[in-house]
């Protein structure tokens, strides 16, 4: 008897002890998945486009912080430059080729280096003579071309030399810096001309590019820049081949 009962004890202690063991395990699983979930959350809010409107900018100047109007215009410019919209890597190509050129020129004369994208906007996708006349690399009209030093006539045109039109750029832009003080302001007065982005300065009282209302062309140039600095910086990230651009890259240079 006393040996049965020392059996049953015996059962019935052990069957305490697992049931303890047990039930403390319980709430330190539930407390490590609700780590997890946390994590998750966190890292999921870190990737949101928010993040990336804040690191946009041109010249070092950024995009107003919280306008969701100008967040939903980079947007929609950003989206028409990837390569699912354009379904061509020629922008890159010509990168690889006219940037080298550029890129001193521009050091040498103090404008900052994302002027490089201008030519790209301007005639990158069509090249050509526009139908107002603007030719060449950086869309010079022959005026405002023969005014900075080219030569434009029945035999020559200069503007589609790159060396010597990215020379007469340089002049132009540092002039117009002189007028507005401000790259954005610069590069959209070199879209539009200085006395009509003067005009529209004074008449809504207003210097901010990114909070001025303009003609459609001209309101949507510096997004367009930005856009083009994107996809060149990043380029896998908005679907282009990193491959065949460095195959361009090291095509040009050899």
């Amino acid at each position: 008897m006393i040996k049965k009962h020392i059996i049953t004890c015996t059962v019935i202690l052990g069957l305490l002890v697992m049931a303890k063991v047990f039930a403390y395990n319980m709430p330190q699983a539930a407390k490590s998945t609700k780590k997890v979930i946390t994590t998750t959350t966190i890292t999921t809010i870190t990737k949101e486009p928010k993040s990336l409107m804040a690191q946009l900018n041109f010249a070092e100047e950024s995009l107003p912080k919280g306008d969701v109007r100008v967040e939903r215009k980079m947007k929609k410019v950003l989206a028409a430059y990837t390569y699912g919209h354009l379904q061509t890597n020629r922008l890159h190509q010509m990168a690889a080729e006219w940037f080298p050129v550029i890129e001193p020129i521009l050091a040498a004369y103090g404008i900052p280096n994302d002027f490089k994208y201008v030519p790209l906007v301007e005639s990158g996708l069509q090249g050509g003579m526009s139908s107002k006349g603007a030719n060449g690399f950086w869309q010079f009209m022959p005026g405002t071309a023969r005014n900075y030093g080219l030569k434009v006539n029945s035999s020559v045109d200069e503007r589609k030399n790159l060396r010597k039109s990215t020379i007469a750029a340089c002049k132009y832009i540092k002039e117009l810096y002189s007028v507005f003080d401000n790259w954005a302001l610069v590069a959209a007065a070199y879209n539009v001309g200085d006395n009509h982005m003067k005009k529209q300065i004074n008449r809504q009282n207003q210097d901010n590019y990114f909070k001025m209302k303009l003609n459609r062309e001209t309101g949507g140039y510096v997004y367009k820049l930005i856009s083009m600095k994107q996809i060149m910086e990043y380029p896998v990230r908005y679907g282009y081949a990193p491959k065949r651009e460095q195959q361009a890259i090291n095509t040009v240079r050899e």
